[in-house]
């Protein structure tokens, strides 16, 4: 009776005081930790496990924005010789023809491969700031939503919208009709304007009135779309590469065997650059497709994420990130991040100090409103709006409802904070230079563990703020080890699909138009305008069928003889009409 605990028991006992003493605490108290069941120590275990499981997107989210080139322009691009075959530090004297060389500003192309040293300096500086504002944006939203909602969810900067700013908004490195810096006026208005509808409430319902079928097939698409940058080669593997005949085909071929390309006219015998068009990045492949080292690198990657999702192992994302990620930084290998060239030695320099506390420099406070007046631009706005309504409250209800927590009547407990907390995160993230934030589906992974109050959350921002000091390692993070993750994650919204009625024709085809149009025009504002259009398309031709059959006396409606197909007899006859299943039915007249 009075002989000490064995050692196991020992610990556990010293687990049970802390989590009774935190229980009983005034924190304890506030978070409700007893009355929802859960304990300190859970709650610590659930936020570890969902910042491994979302931490992907410190990584992912500042290297999809970097290649908008953010507020890089040509400005930042250093001089080069008038004669373009000649290097900036050969370029004194004259040729034997006669022609002086010297030093000229360079034009739009340097932004273009192969990217000038000023600019890709710039893009370099950029990609820091980007993660510190994924990082700052990410903690603030999950303190919010910790503290003032005491729900078990976290928050970061969404994947699809992230895609959105920066390849159609923007365009690969400004080649857009917008800048980056009007783009980001555009998310912060946005944001205001979401928090203005969450105040008042009318969140839920603009999110009830979209037509189910888009509400459906959009993530769907945006998955699509995700996975099809993933496949590239400036976020991806590089397997999907510029083909003229058919505009994609098979890729990955060594960086040394692809080239660039660009719209050209023939002037008076002379091939010019079309005016007003833009040189592409390195994706068309002369030769040697399917042997490039580093797309093969970034397999193994995909493979071992595909494999830890399969065996349900926490943190799949980050395993695969850090195996790609760590081979590429040895030197002097055909995959690695750091070659032996002047930008190779700039990153590897900074590699090198490892722990460095970044200050955001170009991106903070970057607004521009001198596009409001530019119709595209309201696009971008309109389309933010749609996809937070759509995306963040979805997410946010099936968490509450996953956790347990939806009431009877549809609501949840701490529904008006948490709607308030992702609003308000938008908001601080445009002002640092990032795109809307959301609320992670993988904050499902912190829950299955046991998370139920806010102390999760703060868990997740704990972390988040840890990420602060390792800047360094973050932004030497290759592309072909950002791929893989992008694949499977586009993998992972597909489930949505199953969820679209494709028997009826009327939710099928705008789901379809919706899904298809996100990927092959690499716009989600296109995809949804082409649903909602082809939504209304139908929505009135079957409206205008109906008064035509009204007019003519028909009695019943489509709908009713799918529902209840029947024989009758009129005149001695039978009247038959193909249904939309393309099976026969008969129905009064």
């Amino acid at each position: 009776m009075g002989s000490l605990p064995e050692t196991p028991q020992r610990g556990l006992s010293v687990l049970h005081r802390l989590n009774h003493a935190v229980e009983n605490s005034l924190i304890g108290r506030y978070f409700k930790l007893g009355e929802r069941g859960s304990c300190f120590t859970r709650e610590l275990r659930a936020g570890t496990a969902t910042f491994l499981t979302m931490a992907y997107i410190l990584a992912v989210n500042a290297s999809i924005l970097t290649d908008s080139g953010g507020p890089c322009s040509v400005s930042d691009c250093t001089q080069i010789c008038n004669v373009a075959s000649i290097a900036p530090a050969d370029c004194v004297g004259s040729l034997p023809n006669g022609t002086a060389l010297q030093l000229v500003s360079a034009g739009p192309e340097c932004k273009f491969s192969p990217v000038n040293p000023g600019y890709q300096s710039c893009l370099d500086r950029i990609k820091k700031d980007l993660i510190v504002a994924t990082v700052a944006s990410s903690l603030v939203g999950c303190v919010i939503m910790g503290v003032m909602a005491n729900l078990p969810l976290a928050l970061a900067p969404g994947m699809g919208t992230n895609a959105y700013f920066a390849y159609t908004v923007v365009g690969f490195h400004g080649s857009g009709s917008i800048s980056y810096q009007s783009a980001l006026a555009a998310v912060f208005i946005e944001g205001i304007i979401f928090l203005l509808i969450a105040a008042v409430g009318l969140r839920t319902r603009l999110a009830k009135a979209i037509p189910r079928a888009i509400r459906m097939s959009s993530s769907v698409g945006i998955g699509f779309f995700l996975a099809f940058i993933g496949l590239q080669s400036s976020e991806g593997l590089g397997l999907v590469g510029f083909s003229s005949a058919t505009l994609v085909t098979l890729g990955a071929c060594p960086s040394s065997d692809r080239v660039s390309v660009a719209p050209v006219v023939t002037v008076n015998g002379t091939v010019v650059l079309m005016p007003g068009g833009e040189v592409s990045s390195a994706f068309f492949c002369l030769s040697h497709r399917m042997q490039s080292a580093t797309f093969w690198l970034g397999f193994v990657g995909l493979v071992i994420i595909g494999y830890a999702l399969i065996r349900n192992i926490k943190g799949a994302m980050i395993y695969g990130i850090v195996f790609v990620t760590a081979v590429s930084w040895f030197r002097g290998t055909k995959v690695t991040y750091f070659p032996y060239t002047d930008t190779g030695d700039e990153l590897f320099n900074y590699f090198k100090k490892v722990v460095d506390v970044h200050k955001i420099e170009k991106t903070a406070g970057a607004f521009s409103f001198k596009s409001f007046g530019e119709g595209q631009l309201w696009v971008a706005l309109i389309t933010f709006l749609y996809v937070d309504i759509l995306d963040t409250t979805g997410t946010l209800y099936s968490m509450a409802n996953f956790a347990g927590f939806m009431k009877p009547s549809g609501d949840f407990e701490g529904q008006y904070f948490a709607f308030m907390s992702d609003a308000t995160a938008i908001i601080i993230g445009a002002t640092l230079g990032t795109s809307p934030v959301t609320t992670f589906i993988e904050s499902s992974t912190g829950i299955k563990e046991g998370g139920r109050t806010g102390l999760t959350a703060i868990t997740v921002a704990f972390y988040f703020f840890l990420s602060f000091f390792f800047t360094p390692l973050l932004a030497s993070i290759p592309p072909w080890a950002v791929g893989p993750p992008l694949i499977l994650v586009g993998a992972l919204m597909m489930k949505s699909v199953v969820e679209i009625k494709w028997e009826d024709m009327r939710e099928a085809i705008p789901a379809f138009v919706t899904i298809i149009l996100m990927p092959l025009t690499y716009s989600i504002a296109y995809g949804l305008i082409g649903g909602i259009g082809s939504f209304i398309l139908v929505q009135i031709i079957d409206w205008f069928l109906l008064q035509c059959g009204r007019l003519l006396g028909i009695k019943k409606t489509i709908k009713d003889i799918e529902a209840s197909p029947r024989e009758v007899q009129v005149d001695g006859s039978v009247d038959k009409e193909i249904s939309t299943d393309g099976v026969y039915n008969k129905h009064e007249t």
